[in-house]
């Protein structure tokens, strides 16, 4: 038995009809050569035989009123209610079928009184090629754990024909987090007390940050949250329908830049979205005079160190100030990531994930009152990066060509963003309502805005005659 983390049970709390908080992944892939066109539907057969289903993939929740929720493990788990079938039909087979199909999938709740997972075979696409989509519910894992169990059932060559379906591996970060949360317990007053002391002087040395950077006393620190502009189609109460689209850009092109501007990855991408978000805003009316904020999980686990359920923080961060100049822009975004990685390495990571679970309680109150729509957002968006394997992956055989991550929505925000980098290509992933408009043109806005940038370091390296 398993007690959760706050974290892990807000994810219930603030789950609803509306906005489910599950996540997942759409991995696409090529058919082996010479096999049969029914390669989708065999390997569904396939995975129905592995009944042995490990842990955590055979808990459920269980709640009482007299004590935190708990993961249970059940004797047995039907398959049949975990892994489905799917095949498009022939003209209706494309990228943008496949997506409104997952979107659909990705919509509801999972069903409490099981094991919170699905895995769904989608077979008959163009040029040969099937999908798998896999969700999960956020208290169970979040997208860097879930991204090492896939790699973990996946095979690193073509000739590997083994099915290790991801369930039926044993996950020995799952022991070794329930070993830790053993220790936890059995801990002293003592420490205890001493837990909360760290804690307690963490959320004050960032209550001052935050002071200080609301009388204008530090700059980008940390950005306040409720204090993004509302009036953008990006923000909003959350409501149900789903959309998904995909950017990608190859990895040596961004590694190019950034060894040209010594800017990370992260600098890149968000320079990009930056463009393509401020683009999008234009054509939807909307004139932004300030910087778009965005709301950044962080990783807040120590080196080495895994496990399941969450151990994340989501902070808010200034992108640049409006302008046409993509370099300007992404000096202007690695001044503030800078500043703000600064601020994150001198709190204890208790305090992130405190103030993580106030803003959250704060935004998820003015959602469940219904007043998104009239309260400041905590961000415009959220952006989460997951490092992903550098090599492609196989399932029987099958190359994995593309793998997209398909995130939950927060409180107040129509649009949630996640990049992903597997097999030399950076993936944009882009989940929305079906509120907010033309999601496809955003998407491509950002493959847009990347050449710009591109183009723009170019002209700013060019030796002088």
């Amino acid at each position: 038995m398993n007690k959760l983390s706050l974290l892990d049970v807000a994810f219930f709390v603030a789950e609803s009809e509306a906005s489910p908080k599950h996540v997942g992944g759409l991995m696409i892939c090529k058919r082996p050569a010479r096999s049969r066109s029914t390669f989708a539907a065999d390997l569904y057969r396939d995975l129905l035989t592995f009944t042995d289903v490990e842990s955590p993939f055979n808990r459920v929740i269980h709640f009482s009123l007299t004590a935190m929720p708990t993961w249970q493990e059940i004797d047995s788990v039907d398959l049949g209610q975990h892994v489905f079938y799917h095949q498009l039909r022939r003209g209706k087979n494309g990228r943008q079928e496949l997506y409104a199909a997952v979107s659909e999938l990705h919509q509801p709740m999972l069903d409490r009184s099981r094991p919170l997972w699905e895995v769904h075979v989608i077979g008959g696409l163009s040029e040969g090629r099937f999908a798998l989509y896999v969700k999960m519910h956020h208290a169970s894992a979040d997208g860097v754990t879930m991204v090492r169990w896939a790699a973990d059932s996946l095979a690193s060559t073509a000739t590997d024909l083994e099915l290790r379906p991801l369930w039926s591996v044993r996950h020995g970060a799952a022991d070794r987090q329930r070993k830790r949360l053993t220790d936890k317990m059995t801990q002293s007053l003592l420490g205890d007390l001493t837990g909360v002391g760290k804690r307690l002087l963490g959320i004050g040395r960032l209550a001052a940050m935050l002071l200080l950077e609301s009388v204008k006393l530090t700059k980008n620190a940390i950005s306040l949250p409720f204090v993004a502009d509302g009036n953008t189609p990006l923000t909003g109460q959350v409501t149900a329908g789903r959309q998904f689209a995909t950017a990608n850009v190859a990895m040596a092109r961004v590694k190019e830049i950034c060894a040209r501007t010594r800017s990370t990855l992260n600098h890149v991408a968000l320079t990009c979205l930056d463009g393509a978000l401020h683009r999008y805003l234009a054509d939807e009316g909307v004139d932004l005079k300030r910087p778009i904020t965005i709301q950044m999980p962080v990783n807040l686990r120590k080196e080495g160190e895994r496990g399941t359920g969450n151990k994340i923080g989501i902070i808010q961060v200034e992108l640049s100030p409006p302008t046409d100049d993509p370099y300007v822009r992404l000096r202007n975004i690695g001044f503030s990531l800078r500043n703000v990685r600064s601020m994150i390495d001198s709190v204890a990571p208790d305090a992130i994930e405190s103030y993580t679970l106030i803003t959250g309680v704060v935004g998820q109150l003015a959602e469940m009152l219904g007043l998104s729509n009239r309260l400041p957002p905590t961000g415009n968006t959220l952006v989460s990066n997951i490092p992903g394997p550098r090599e492609f992956l196989y399932i029987k055989g099958a190359r994995m060509e593309e793998l997209h991550p398909i995130s939950t929505l927060p409180a107040g925000n129509l649009l949630n963003i996640t990049l992903f980098s597997y097999a030399g290509q950076l993936f944009f992933g882009l989940i929305a309502t079906d509120e907010l408009p033309n999601l496809e043109r955003l998407s491509a806005y950002v493959a847009e805005a990347f050449t710009e940038l591109e183009q723009s370091v170019l002209d700013a390296h060019q030796p002088a005659h």
